[in-house]
């Protein structure tokens, strides 16, 4: 019998983050991963051409997936991928919602609120690490997701993404221009380039250690933090909190969501 191959699909805002898992002797390698634009209006016929484009350009087979599981923080998209894996495999997928089993205790007023994305970082993080842990993702919105030792998802933050940030002061001040998020020579910028990329980069390093502070007061101060996300390099590099930085916590998460739920 051929060994198992696991598609992940996490659909978020801005962004759809996929990857696949071979499985050997029962040991998961994420051999593959790739990041797409999230468009609501496309087919599931053309996201299957994607999809099918993607696997041949690593010499690899749609045909190959036996097993696919998705979390969407963008309803009207689940549909689309449904249809797209039932096309695949002939059933319907994982989906991270109600019903699933995390293993996790959520402690929110209302579980139902929690995003499927923050469940799935805070199942990796747990799992990966153990408790306290704050798992950091830097998306379209930043959020910090709190799990206690005993392995309880407690809550969160939710700020505003840098991008989502940065789009917003350039759309309301006509003056100022769009520019690489990326480390200026000095604190105090010289040009407007240069100041613009400070109060980004330094002022939003200077927010997340802050916020983990705080956080720290009420889960414990010997909470790791770790981060992902498209900008979690580029910021842990300016921070003085996050410890680790693990790019697919996402994709991890899927999977371990995967094995808890066979």
């Amino acid at each position: 019998m051929d060994e198992p191959v696991l598609l992940v699909v996490d659909v978020g805002n801005s962004n759809v983050s996929i990857g696949i898992f071979d499985y050997t002797n029962k040991e998961a390698d994420l051999s593959h991963h790739w990041r797409l634009s999230t468009h609501r209006e496309q087919t599931s016929d053309e996201l299957l051409i994607s999809l099918i484009a993607l696997f041949d350009q690593e010499g690899r087979h749609t045909d190959e997936v036996t097993d696919v599981i998705i979390s969407s923080v963008v309803p009207p998209v689940i549909p689309i991928w449904e249809r797209v894996t039932t096309k695949l495999l002939g059933r319907v997928p994982q989906i991270v919602g109600p019903g699933m089993k995390t293993g996790m205790p959520v402690r929110y007023e209302n579980p139902h609120e929690v995003g499927a994305d923050r469940i799935v970082n805070a199942v990796a993080a747990y799992e990966l690490y153990g408790g306290p842990i704050i798992a950091v993702d830097f998306g379209t919105a930043t959020t910090f997701d709190c799990i206690s030792e005993r392995g309880e998802y407690i809550g969160g933050v939710i700020c505003p993404g840098i991008h989502i940030s940065m789009e917003a002061l350039f759309d309301k001040a006509s003056k100022l221009h769009r520019v690489e998020i990326a480390r200026p020579r000095s604190v105090i910028g010289k040009t407007t380039t240069s100041a613009l990329q400070s109060g980004l980069l330094f002022g939003y390093s200077g927010m997340v250690d802050s916020m983990v502070i705080r956080i720290r007061k009420e889960l414990g101060e010997n909470a790791k933090v770790i981060a992902t996300g498209g900008l979690a390099r580029r910021i842990a590099q300016e921070s003085s909190v996050i410890e680790e930085v693990v790019p697919f916590l996402t994709l991890e998460g899927l999977r371990i969501l995967f094995e808890k739920n066979l």
